[in-house]
Parts: structure tokens; C-alpha cells; sequence
């Protein structure tokens, strides 16, 4: 294994927490913002680039070069360490950003490789190395929403998603495809197909009201769905503002009963 062997405890069940355990000299990364709490004897470290093997073997200029790929998925140039430098186990624990599930995934029993949506990863054992892939088509690469560009995991150790609302998993046998909204798609293994296509048709493009791409996938292999994509969660609280032409009694009757006599809620 070329990767820490970490162990982990899921907690609660629409905001997660995951409590990694790590014995004496472990590491775990993470990405900055994520971290819970964690115990004294933890050493907490920021890191240029994700600390794998690969990153570190690859020189001044290949780390600048991972850095600026980071960049391109709206990541910090930096990740963050959390190691045992106690005698004994200790735990650190990472929560979940918004409403959602912790999914974890085991890279040895994955071929090594996962490509997840850019804001999914949340913490991985160190050793696991952390990049992005780029979908293949240019055209698609610049209009195709929040799927044209994918984190990529890789390793043979333990990794931990997150995605938002309920999380639903497919095995996609040879041949069989499915169509995915980009902001659903959450992750899927390196073998699986996929595109960003153009919805056809004017009208199901401007009044559809599902975006103008989706991604098609192919298998084998699997592929995990999310039904809240954080971005609809964030468009909806967004157009319910007040300021922003929602109403401060959407969702009472009596509040848009006021809204429609005009009336003044202060009197």
C-alpha cells in the first residue's frame, strides 16, 4: 500500500461527519475549511499541492503546474495534513459543507482511479493523489455547465466524497448508457464512458428549464447520482430573497395574502 490505511466512523445522517482515526505517524489530508475538531496530539500542516508521491517526485515546476490546475476547479493552491505525532490513536473529524451525504471510497476496490464532481472531495488518506480531468471536448469544456471539468482521485486508499441531498448508486453494466444532469452526476469509477452533450431543440433549451447539457454515460463500471446538486440549493435561496424579488412570507398564506392586498405587516 502506498497509501495510509486509515480507519473511519460516519456520523449523523443529512449533515454528516466523518471521524477518521489515525495511529501514531498517519496522515490524512483534506481540503482547507473542511476540518470539525480533532485531538491534541494531531499535528495539522498546510501543504503545497496534495502531498502524494507523485507530486512531491515531480519537481518545482511539475508542482506548479498541479497547483495551476487546481486553480482552473476554483481550489486552493493548498491542502491540509493532519498527522498522529501521539504515541497512541487519535481522531480528527471532517464535517460535510451543506445538506448531503459523506460517501466513502475505497480506491483499491475502484481500479485505483475516481473522478468526482471538482467541489465533492472533502478528505483522503495521504498518499492519495488529488488532480482534475479534463472532459475531451473543447466546445463542451467551455459550455457544459458544472460537469466539463471533474476531480480525479487516485491511489489505493481511502478517499471520502461528499454530495448533496440523497445519494443513489448504478452499476452500469457493458454497453448500457444513461443521461445525467452535469450538476447530478457526482462521481463515477475511470472506466465509465462519458460526454457532455447538447440538449436538442430551442425550446427545450430556453424553457426546459434543466440547462443546455447533460452527461451521457456509458459502462461498465458505476456511477453515483446526487439529487441536490449544491448550485439548484444555492439558485433557489438565491431567487427567494427578499431583495432579490422573493417574498418574506413565501411559504405562509397569511404572508401572501398581505402581498396581495398591498398590505403592511408593521400596522
Amino acid at each position: 500500500m502506498n497509501n495510509h490505511e486509515i480507519d473511519y466512523k460516519l456520523y449523523g445522517d443529512d449533515m454528516q461527519f466523518v471521524e477518521v482515526e489515525l495511529d501514531p505517524q498517519e496522515t490524512v489530508i483534506a481540503e482547507a475549511g473542511s476540518l470539525m475538531m480533532m485531538d491534541e496530539p494531531i499535528k495539522m500542516e498546510t501543504i503545497f499541492g496534495d502531498g502524494s508521491s507523485s507530486n512531491q517526485s515531480s519537481g518545482l515546476m511539475g508542482k506548479l503546474l498541479g497547483a495551476g490546475k487546481r486553480v482552473i476547479t476554483g481550489e486552493s493552491l493548498f491542502m491540509t495534513t493532519f498527522t498522529n505525532e501521539g504515541t497512541g490513536k487519535s481522531h480528527v473529524s471532517f464535517a460535510s459543507p451543506y445538506p448531503g451525504k459523506i460517501i466513502p471510497m475505497d480506491l483499491s476496490e475502484l481500479d485505483g482511479k475516481l473522478i468526482c464532481q471538482k467541489d465533492a472531495f472533502l478528505a483522503a488518506a495521504k498518499g492519495v493523489a488529488v488532480g482534475i480531468e479534463f472532459q475531451k471536448k473543447i466546445g463542451a469544456g467551455f459550455f457544459g455547465g458544472e460537469g466539463f471539468i471533474m476531480q480525479k482521485l487516485e491511489g489505493d486508499g481511502m478517499a471520502f466524497v461528499h454530495a448533496g441531498g440523497t445519494i443513489h448508486k448504478r452499476e452500469l453494466s457493458a454497453g448500457e448508457s444513461i443521461r445525467v444532469d452535469t450538476g447530478c452526476l457526482v462521481a463515477m469509477t475511470g472506466n465509465i464512458d462519458y460526454n457532455i452533450e447538447y440538449v436538442g431543440g430551442i425550446k427545450t433549451a430556453l424553457f426546459g428549464g434543466e440547462g443546455l447539457f447533460f452527461a451521457t454515460l456509458r459502462g461498465p463500471g458505476t456511477v453515483w447520482v446526487q439529487s441536490l446538486p449544491f448550485s439548484r440549493l444555492a439558485s433557489r435561496i438565491f431567487a427567494a430573497a427578499p431583495e432579490r424579488g422573493g417574498s418574506k412570507g413565501e411559504g405562509s398564506v397569511a404572508g401572501g395574502l398581505f402581498d396581495i392586498l398591498g398590505g403592511d405587516r408593521n400596522r
